[in-house]
């Protein structure tokens, strides 16, 4: 499932080329990609003639901000969504194409697909409600607000307005493995498989080390490490493992060429050559090294 670096490389795609533009016309390929709205032609009706702002992610989330705030063009990538952006040469649309949609800008027109192989994405044209903070809702826009359907998740691990002693107090509370505190997206969002294992691995953590044996310091290492691998992802582009992974210009990340722990099972540790540890860890596949991140360690 694409993470925080994965969508945050498609709201760039995205601002850079729809805003400004207007929703000429909607095209509902398959009615399963807008399920959460009363109907596809309602979900259609809402949108349409509609003007682009803004281009906003938080965490997984990624939403367009239409007319002023009046309505969230909110999508979930799910598993393999991916949005497409046509200027020239505009394509029939892929087998895979949930959605079409056709802008108007100063500079012509523009066509915007969304795709989705295995159809766990969707789209929701939704309200707004203001954060708790009173902060900016996301990346990409000022605004104090977010789509309802995000209100419950938490800052993301590069956002400027997350309050690390919050998120450090909150990751050493209860008796779950830390990866499953580092997946929960209500604390901090945008984590997902791949970025947990390599955290974690950098910052030398048992990934079912439970939360409330972990010291302060081995806390704040771990966020520290949260960071880094995220931004070190985002400049890369993301992980992109297939063409399921792709940016709005169809380019996949090359992230996948730096990974120390995710999908490396059995191969050598890059720290201390033990070969790497894989294992089903509440319900997701889990990577590490048994020597660097040993059970028990606490600092």
């Amino acid at each position: 499932m694409p993470e925080l670096p994965e969508v945050e490389s498609v709201r760039v795609g995205l601002e850079q080329h729809v805003l400004g533009a207007t929703i000429a016309s909607v095209d509902v390929l398959r009615d399963s990609v807008a399920r959460r709205s009363v109907s596809p032609s309602a979900f259609a009706d809402a949108i349409t003639g509609a003007s682009i702002d803004a281009a906003v992610r938080r965490g997984k989330f990624l939403w367009l901000s239409l007319d002023a705030d009046a309505v969230a063009l909110s999508a979930h990538l799910g598993m393999s969504g991916q949005f497409r952006v046509y200027r020239d040469d505009v394509p029939v649309p892929h087998s895979h194409c949930r959605a079409r949609f056709t802008l108007t800008t100063a500079n012509g027109p523009i066509t915007l697909d969304f795709l989705d192989q295995r159809t766990f994405g969707y789209l929701h044209a939704e309200s707004f409600v203001h954060t708790a903070d009173g902060l900016a809702g996301g990346l990409g826009s000022a605004s104090p607000l977010v789509p309802e359907s995000v209100a419950h998740i938490g800052r993301d691990a590069l956002d400027p307005a997350l309050v690390r002693s919050t998120v450090l107090t909150q990751w050493r509370r209860g008796i779950r493995g830390i990866k499953q505190l580092l997946l929960d997206q209500t604390i901090v969002s945008g984590i997902g498989n791949i970025y947990a294992d390599e955290a974690l691995w950098r910052a030398r953590v048992n990934p079912v080390t439970p939360a409330s044996a972990l010291t302060g310091k081995a806390t704040g290492g771990l966020l520290d490490a949260t960071q880094q691998v995220m931004g070190e992802a985002l400049a890369a582009g993301g992980t992109s493992f297939d063409a399921l992974y792709v940016n709005v210009n169809g380019e996949s990340g090359y992230f996948d060429r730096a990974l120390n722990a995710y999908g490396r099972g059995g191969e050598p540790c890059a720290r201390c050559g033990r070969p790497l540890q894989r294992a089903m860890i509440g319900g997701r596949s889990t990577h590490w090294c048994a020597k660097c991140q040993p059970v028990g360690r606490r600092s």
